[in-house]
């Protein structure tokens, strides 16, 4: 059996359109003929990002008691049970509740890949371990955080970065309530993943107002 292929949709911040992509993606390959599935995803109530969902088909969650709150995970036994072509497998890097198959979320992709199941995903850049000591030199809080995945769960001969300026550099660039030290955080780090995209996003940032 083939490994699947792994997508990953890369983004400087959260709210600049990983999800919203993913969806739209998943559905466009729906309308192609190809079996797709909604593993998990997490629209945080936008109404443009929930209108993406359409008609996709969403694997029912799990559940999980945990401290007297129950606790909705992917249902990574129901997907693979399911054997969809594509599954779309939102916040890579989050970590599972408690009494889950596998503590992350990237475990439970690398389960589907080697089910032969290929995976459209999304994750922020700083949860990627190669990068992040740049986030931590601008943003100290970011490095503190519990949950990063290793440069292996997106390295393979069969995974793509796929880095989309205008929904991330150009957010970050032109949003007037971000500090210049954070735009010049996000060249740095699309300079790291993507050249090409470093030269516009400098050009832009040369544009705003210091």
């Amino acid at each position: 059996m083939a490994r699947g292929q792994l997508r990953v949709y890369l983004g400087s911040a959260p709210g600049v359109g990983k999800t919203y992509r993913m969806l739209d993606e998943g559905w466009r390959r729906r309308e192609r003929g190809t079996d797709v599935v909604i593993g998990y995803v997490e629209t945080h109530k936008r109404p443009k990002t929930d209108a993406q969902v359409r008609d996709l088909e969403l694997v029912p969650r799990a559940k999980y008691e945990y401290r007297g709150a129950v606790l909705e995970e992917m249902d990574l036994e129901a997907v693979l049970a399911r054997r969809p072509e594509v599954a779309l497998v939102d916040e890579l890097a989050h970590t599972n509740a408690p009494g889950a198959t596998n503590e992350k979320r990237w475990q439970d992709v690398e389960a589907m890949l080697d089910a032969g199941i290929d995976v459209i995903t999304t994750v922020n850049i700083q949860h990627l371990e190669s990068v992040n000591d740049v986030v931590a030199k601008s943003r100290a809080s970011l490095s503190k955080r519990p949950y990063r995945i290793p440069r292996c769960a997106t390295r393979s001969r069969s995974s793509s970065l796929t880095l989309r300026p205008k929904r991330s550099a150009d957010a970050w660039l032109t949003a007037t309530s971000t500090p210049r030290q954070d735009r010049r955080l996000a060249v740095e780090l699309l300079s790291r993943g993507q050249p090409q995209c470093a030269t516009r996003a400098r050009a832009a940032m040369a544009r705003r107002p210091r």
